[in-house]
């Protein structure tokens, strides 16, 4: 009989690990098959909630944000590329030469969860940025994105349109700071659980089948 797990992913669409952990977690999936059953639910977390709407140089941006040199940061973009690659992700590092705003893209997130269609629209969220190197925070960008995910396109751009699932995406956010939530991938399994970081499929398989299901009372609806 199959186990149910909760799994909340704690994750911007601009953050190259939460790629790496994303695949990686699929790939686990694929390993337990029906030993487990996950309700899956991406929560919103902004990496740079104070960028702008022309978006900031990449290496401009981590060299200010973490003291990183270049030479550091080319040898950070081939650990990404190459982890990306053992998982069946593509990182073009070379293209990808600014970081944006990634409130419209929680916002859009947060709807498509509604529609059933969230994790969907996170994987193509993920690509659009990384392996096409698109602006997150175009609006162009996230209506083809939705669209191509079978979400309605003008539904979706009465919300960008607006402040929908704006005080969603803000009470979210802020949940999970106060729950100790400081950089992402975090991936909260049954609420208790915490993994970090883009980790290999193994070490998300070891928790998928090691942490207990559960009770059926005690399930999230």
């Amino acid at each position: 009989m199959s186990k149910q797990l909760r799994i909340d992913f704690v994750s911007d669409v601009s953050c190259p690990w939460c790629a790496i952990g994303l695949k990686s977690l699929e790939q686990a999936l694929l390993k337990v098959g029906d030993e487990v059953r996950v309700d899956l639910h991406f929560q919103p977390f902004e990496l740079n909630p104070d960028m702008g709407p022309d978006g900031q140089d990449i290496v401009e941006h981590v060299t200010q944000k973490y003291g990183a040199t270049a030479e550091q940061q080319a040898a950070t973009r081939e650990t990404i590329r190459e982890r990306g690659a053992a998982v069946g992700f593509t990182f073009d590092m070379e293209r990808r030469g600014r970081i944006y705003n990634t409130f419209d893209a929680h916002r859009l997130l947060a709807w498509a969860e509604d529609e059933g269609k969230q994790r969907q629209l996170k994987t193509a969220l993920l690509e659009a940025y990384f392996t096409r190197c698109e602006d997150p925070s175009n609006h162009e960008v996230l209506l083809r994105t939705a669209e191509s995910v079978g979400l309605d396109r003008e539904r979706a751009a009465i919300i960008l349109g607006s402040n929908e699932y704006a005080e969603d995406v803000r009470t979210r956010e802020q949940f999970f700071q106060r729950a100790g939530v400081k950089s992402v991938p975090a991936i909260i399994i049954n609420q208790r659980h915490l993994i970090s970081g883009g980790q290999p499929p193994e070490v998300f398989e070891r928790a998928l089948r090691e942490i207990p299901g559960l009770e059926p009372e005690a399930n999230p609806t």
